[in-house]
């Protein structure tokens, strides 16, 4: 089925009137190749839109009309804005239909769940690739390429160079040489969560504070510690000197009468 791309001719050029274009709903574009002049065109933005959103439309090729005319062409590159969903520019490439072209075309995968690889040995399709750069002739382009996995058995690999392309398509040269894998069938790893080794914890009686509590309760120790340390000090400060003055006056007392006793032994004995 031919999809059928409206374009208009655009006179003015320059960011300042792309500006303009896309702010009343239209898409500046180009269309060039065939050996022809480049032609700046616009497109209908919602209308472009949709038709982006379609697989075929990507890998296909288009009917472009415009001024009353037809020719087909190949969508080469688009822009889009990098969160609206809108399009800011479009690249068309005019065919030549006796000149071969170069595409890139999805790949699909048919019967992955009833080939034996799957069904009985218990394997999962994993595909390496999702599309394909291939060459051909215009009219022998395909929308897509179907791959049948119906035969596929466990720890199989299908590779470039085993597909089954369409009659007149082939893979790049690059691909030819390298013969890359496309998709294989194995049975998935484990996947082994590793637990962690619990932190070491040291045994604390009583209720362990929270880290805000122990900070505060620190603080406050350290405040508590600093207040002792001035009572302390204060009260040894204020007690020497009063037990100096009790131990003077005692010693006095005691020694006093001593003396005293000593004088009057000595009387008694003159006597």
């Amino acid at each position: 089925m031919k999809i059928e791309v409206t374009a208009f001719p655009r006179a003015q050029q320059g960011s300042s009137a792309n500006r303009r274009l896309r702010g009343a709903g239209r898409v500046p574009g180009i269309v060039y190749g065939a050996n022809q002049a480049s032609q700046n065109v616009e497109f209908d933005h919602n209308a472009l839109l949709f038709q982006l959103k379609l697989e075929a439309f990507h890998a296909s090729i288009l009917d472009l009309a415009l001024d009353g005319q037809k020719f087909p062409v190949l969508l080469r590159d688009y822009q889009m804005h990098p969160w609206k969903q809108q399009v800011l520019h479009v690249d068309f490439q005019r065919v030549d239909k006796n000149r071969k072209i170069h595409m890139r075309v999805p790949l699909h995968f048919l019967n992955a769940d009833i080939c034996p690889g799957v069904k009985t040995g218990g394997g999962v399709v994993q595909p390496a690739m999702n599309d394909i750069d291939i060459q051909c002739l215009p009219d022998d382009l395909p929308a897509f390429i179907e791959v049948d996995l119906k035969d596929m058995e466990l720890n199989e690999t299908l590779h470039i160079l085993e597909l089954s392309l369409p009659k007149g398509v082939e893979p790049v040269i690059k691909l030819k040489h390298e013969n890359p894998s496309v998709v294989s069938v194995h049975v998935p790893k484990e996947i082994v969560i590793e637990e962690e080794a619990p932190a070491p914890v040291t045994e604390i009686i009583g209720e362990v504070p929270a880290e805000g509590e122990e900070a505060a309760a620190a603080a406050e120790g350290g405040e508590k510690g600093e207040k002792g340390e001035k009572k302390e000090s204060a009260a040894g400060e204020k007690k020497e000197p009063a037990a100096a003055q009790k131990k003077e006056p005692a010693a006095a007392e005691k020694k006093a009468p001593a003396g005293a006793e000593k004088k009057d032994t000595g009387k008694k004995g003159k006597e």
